[in-house]
């Protein structure tokens, strides 16, 4: 027998605020507390279903005044839905909320409500026959023919394989790979989380223990996994979201982490387009620790906006961040670190940066300079990135010099570098941050050019360092194909670079992951 109303509603306000608590499980303490209550939550959710079975559903409303709220909130949970059980229970909930004979506005409101709830169920996870037939009539929808899509599909795909198998011989050690439709595997995901890890770790060991990757091979398996059409639904893009943080905090930053984050980006973007022109969510829902504004300034992709008006927005995107950084409380939970994980995301930006600094003519503005020693070292203190801006500003007040000279040398470009026989004692992420500097000159100042190879020999003098610069140059090449940019010069070189520099690794196996990003150290997620 069901338990009073009395006693359900004296367990409301726990409920409701724990709910509120879970938000939408987006860390791991949250999901395991989930974990932890979820027997205790889908009992409390089974006595109201028995309650609500006993009443009238025209008098729920009275007796149950916040129903909707709890839930609301249960539907919007990925975790919680996660559970088989939760979802048959909630199912049995809101369609004991359906009136079948509205009599006003307020209850035809509230069938409306309720039969959005039920879409919103059906949408993200799939059910038997059986259990699907208990309420599509109430909803007025047909019945799915999923699963005779489904197994048409699966048949085909065997009859496909077997006629190879019969042509090219049986081969024992061959996958017998069956080829299900995106929104099955999209359902596949939201419904079994283990699936959806495996799928990010598969993609990340092609990327990580494979052959050296340039970014269009990168780009072709991030596509080829279907993770960014997916994660156009909130709970599937944090999941994977949150293994590319502990990918790239375990890594300590590893490049070919952050390449994998700002191509999947990109095609997320690509795929949030393509599905709709407005979005179904709130950039919130993606990036929950991230300024609403913030978000919505790095999500415009920078060929959409006037190349004149690129200096500005970086500006703008600085002063967002800075705010953001440096009003932070010392020692929180999220600290810069957050900031900067949502600002790598957007290559396009991240790596504009340094470019806009080299080909203004004016005096280097602290906001650029700030934004690019951030980009390099997020979790430096306020004293070591000042230090690190001075630097900057050094060597482009000595660029900016060399860069209109019909005659260049490379020992110019060395002392311009600041670098000298005896080493450099500068931290490993400021001189990163300089290299580079000096790469961007090389690509776009029209003396650079000529001592180009003789310059990038010099600072090859390692596989790491040579790695490090082809890295730069496939990623450069690449954001200037996305932004559909005219430099063709700029082109010309990086293209006669590469090869060179690839003739001297490719006998080299690549190996796992290396940590080389020192300004990660400490980070915390």
């Amino acid at each position: 027998m069901a338990q009073d109303s009395g006693g359900l509603s004296s367990d409301y306000q726990f409920w409701i605020w724990k709910l509120s608590v879970w938000g939408q499980a987006s860390t791991l303490e949250t999901q395991q507390d989930i974990c932890r209550h979820i027997h205790q939550f889908q009992e409390f959710l089974r006595q109201i279903c028995e309650a609500l079975r006993e009443m009238d559903s025209s008098t729920v409303t009275e007796r149950f005044p916040i129903i909707g709220q709890l839930l609301a909130k249960t539907c919007w949970n990925p975790f919680i839905l996660a559970y088989d059980e939760s979802q048959k229970i909630i199912i049995c909930c809101l369609r004991h909320l359906i009136i079948k004979e509205p009599q006003n506005s307020g209850e035809l409101k509230l069938n409306s409500w309720t039969r959005g709830l039920l879409s919103h169920i059906l949408s993200a996870f799939r059910f038997d026959v059986r259990e699907v037939g208990l309420f599509t009539q109430s909803l007025g929808y047909t019945s799915a023919d999923y699963y005779p899509h489904l197994l048409k599909n699966v048949v085909l795909s065997l009859v496909s394989e077997l006629r190879e198998n019969c042509v090219n011989g049986f081969n024992t050690q061959r996958r017998k790979k069956i080829s299900l439709p995106k929104s099955a595997i999209v359902c596949l995901w939201l419904r079994h989380l283990p699936s959806l890890e495996k799928a990010t770790l598969h993609l990340f060991e092609k990327l990580i223990f494979g052959e050296r990757n340039f970014l269009r091979r990168i780009e072709c398996f991030v596509k080829d996994s279907l993770l960014p059409e997916a994660a156009c639904h909130p709970a599937i893009f944090r999941i994977v979201d949150e293994m590319f943080r502990y990918a790239l905090l375990g890594t300590s930053g590893a490049p070919e982490v952050l390449a994998t984050i700002q191509v999947f980006t990109l095609c997320f973007i690509e795929a949030l387009k393509k599905e709709n022109n407005q979005l179904k969510f709130t950039l919130k829902t993606y990036f929950p620790y991230a300024s609403p504004s913030l978000a919505m300034v790095l999500i415009q992709h920078p060929k959409d906006i006037p190349q004149g008006l690129w200096h500005q927005t970086l500006k703008r995107i600085s002063e967002m961040l800075r705010k953001v950084v440096e009003d932070q409380t010392p020692g929180s939970s999220r600290g810069p670190f957050e900031s900067w994980f949502l600002f790598i995301h957007f290559g396009g930006w991240a790596e504009m940066v340094a470019e806009q600094l080299l080909m203004s003519e004016a005096e280097p503005p602290e906001d650029l300079l700030w934004l690019l020693a951030f980009s390099y070292s997020p979790c430096d203190g306020s004293q070591q990135r000042a230090q690190t801006m001075e630097e900057v500003k050094v060597v482009l007040g000595y660029l900016m010099k060399l860069f209109r000279s019909p005659t260049l040398s490379a020992r110019d470009l060395q002392a311009a570098a600041g670098e000298s026989q005896g080493g450099d004692p500068r931290p490993p992420a400021c001189r990163r941050l300089i290299r580079h500097l000096l790469l961007n000159f090389l690509l776009w100042a029209p003396g650079g050019h000529t001592v180009a190879w003789e310059v990038i020999s010099l600072m090859a003098q390692t596989d790491e360092m040579t790695q490090e610069i082809i890295n730069f140059l496939d990623q450069t090449l690449y954001r200037w194909d996305h932004l559909c940019l005219e430099a063709p010069a700029s082109r010309k070189l990086a293209r006669e670079l590469l090869p060179e520099l690839l003739a001297r690794v490719k006998h080299r196996p690549a190996g796992p992951v290396a940590a080389t990003q020192p300004g990660l150290t400490g980070a915390t997620g």
